[in-house]
């Protein structure tokens, strides 16, 4: 068997997997999201802590590292480079004294504006995609799926399990 013949096996193997389609679709939108935001100068992290930020001021950086769904360190790249474009601003907690609180700044909260519309519009390439239906359809798999990997024995609605 050919060298050509066998990654072509490889890619139609992997092809029919789920969650092979499932990241093509995340990296689809990522992209996606990555190219309208560059014009403003962000990364999809650094908006997505922007986001965060707007809604609740006064995270931590583990707290934002959770809901923007990152691992600390990366968060911890995040706000510094969004502290050097004078962003964000960083003070010690009242709560704990080795703690940062997070807040945007003017600029931050203008900037933050501008790229939801950004990203919003990105989202909403996505959604036209599907009817009102099919949205909630893919969003409810989507979160069976999650469920599926993150318990320890998901049931299944066509198995009929009994004691």
């Amino acid at each position: 068997m050919s060298r050509s013949s066998r990654v072509a096996e490889f890619e139609q193997e992997v092809a029919a997997r789920v969650g092979h389609v499932i990241k093509r679709a995340e990296q689809a939108l990522i992209g996606e999201k990555s190219r309208a935001l560059r014009d403003l100068g962000l990364t999809v992290p650094q908006y997505a802590a922007l986001m965060a930020l707007s809604y609740s001021p006064g995270m931590s950086g583990a707290q934002l590292a959770r809901v923007c769904l990152v691992t600390p360190q990366s968060m911890a790249t995040v706000l510094a480079n969004l502290e050097s474009k004078r962003l964000i601003e960083r003070q010690t907690s009242d709560l704990h004294q080795k703690v940062l609180v997070t807040k945007l700044t003017p600029a931050g909260r203008a900037l933050v504006k501008k790229a939801d519309t950004v990203a919003r519009k990105v989202e909403a390439k996505l959604s036209h995609a599907l009817s009102t239906d099919e949205q909630k359809q893919l969003r409810d798999l989507l979160e069976r799926c999650i469920t599926a990997l993150t318990e320890e024995e998901a049931p299944r609605p066509d198995r009929q399990d009994t004691p």
